[in-house]
């Protein structure tokens, strides 16, 4: 066996991200022509977040997986403790507490890591019941969905209290992943997805039929949400039309840098594609989305190659949480989807998400270093 490096770093996994770093900045600093004044060093502030990411990332790799692993209890404890500490005295920006401020820093948002330390939880939590129960019965495996259930429901109500309905639907679409390739019965993904058909189901008669018993029901504020989730359809709307209109006037080549001709409200988050493809075009479109779907599949290539369950796991959540978070934020910029304020990974401003991104890839980076250790 060859003598691989602790540290060692595939460069499968670092050029992407020095690419990601490239098109973000660039693509953050021809948005800031349509932000308010005090908005103009956005793309500055996003440098720096990534030069952080890159040493937390080194952190995680000179700590080492196995003591992320140990500790992943404390890490949920904290993520749940901050939540709860969000909504008792995190103030309140456009109607939601998201975000602690931290004065001369700016905002965080705990809910952005809780989607990372959910990944590892539930990794740990699977990597033991398949560990205790070679061969498990019904029985077995529904008390461990039941207990699975337990530790997805406390941050998904907390955040969905923020409220934060997007990140709610990550931390499902997480779990439902990672429980997928756990090698748990398929029938519980039958009685899940029945289960959640009817609630939906029941959910959309009583808001078409009834909308003052609906917001009896549920409430005005969760009203607004399914109203707007479902707006989607009908491709109406200022900034869904006025993003088509900029995607469309990038044609083959773009518009040239910093050169968007029409405005649209979050260029620089939720719509930050918008901005990308009327500035590049078609082609440069067609790049971003060929770099996103490269590094989609190494992570893949990754997790079939490491030799730890646990590893694959946690590749499974990350590998679940960056496709639907891509599909649903270029998606909703073509009009595809509903806006649900989803932002694109690696690229959207974000300190948080950032940050967490940066998180994730120090363990991928780990698991890569294992991989390598194995195969050579």
């Amino acid at each position: 066996m060859k003598n691989v490096s602790k540290y060692k770093v595939d460069k499968f996994i670092l050029i992407p991200l020095f690419l990601f770093v490239i098109i973000s900045v660039l693509t953050i600093n021809s948005a800031q022509e349509f932000l308010p004044t005090h908005a103009n060093n956005l793309y500055i502030k996003q440098l720096v977040w990534y030069v952080l990411g890159f040493g937390i990332a080194y952190f995680i790799m000179f700590i080492g997986n196995d003591y992320v692993y140990r500790h992943v209890w404390f890490l949920y404890i904290a993520g749940v403790v901050s939540l709860i500490a969000l909504l008792l005295f995190g103030e309140p920006i456009n109607d939601a507490k998201c975000w602690f401020t931290i004065p001369g820093v700016g905002t965080i948002q705990p809910s952005e890591f809780m989607k990372i330390i959910l990944i590892l939880t539930l990794a740990s939590m699977i990597d033991k019941f398949n560990q205790d129960y070679l061969n498990p019965t019904v029985k077995d495996e529904f008390f461990f969905l039941l207990k699975v259930g337990v530790v997805v429901f406390i941050p998904s109500i907390l955040t969905f209290l923020q409220p934060d309905t997007g990140v709610v639907l990550i931390y499902l679409i997480i779990t439902a992943v990672m429980l997928f390739i756990s090698g748990i019965r398929y029938r519980w993904f039958a009685i899940f997805f029945c289960t959640l058909t009817t609630l939906i189901g029941f959910v959309l008669i009583v808001y078409f039929l009834n909308t003052d018993l609906f917001i009896n029901l549920f409430g005005t504020n969760f009203f607004l949400r399914i109203d707007r989730l479902l707006d989607w359809s009908s491709k109406t709307g200022y900034q869904l039309e006025n993003g088509l209109s900029a995607i469309g006037a990038g044609g083959m080549f773009g518009s040239g840098f910093k050169n968007t001709p029409i405005y649209f409200p979050e260029p620089q988050t939720d719509f930050i594609f918008a901005v990308y493809a009327n500035n590049f075009g078609f082609v440069g479109s067609l790049f971003l989305i060929s770099l996103i779907v490269f590094f989609d599949i190494y992570l893949i290539t990754v997790a079939i190659n490491t030799n730890q369950n646990i590893n694959k796991y946690v590749i499974s959540g990350i590998i679940g949480m960056l496709l639907y978070q891509q599909i649903q934020n270029i998606g909703m910029t073509f009009g595809l989807l509903p806006i649900t304020g989803i932002t694109l990974p690696f690229i959207s401003y974000g300190g948080s998400s950032l940050l967490s991104y940066m998180l994730m890839a120090g363990i991928i980076f780990n698991i890569s270093n294992e991989s390598f250790r194995y195969t050579n």
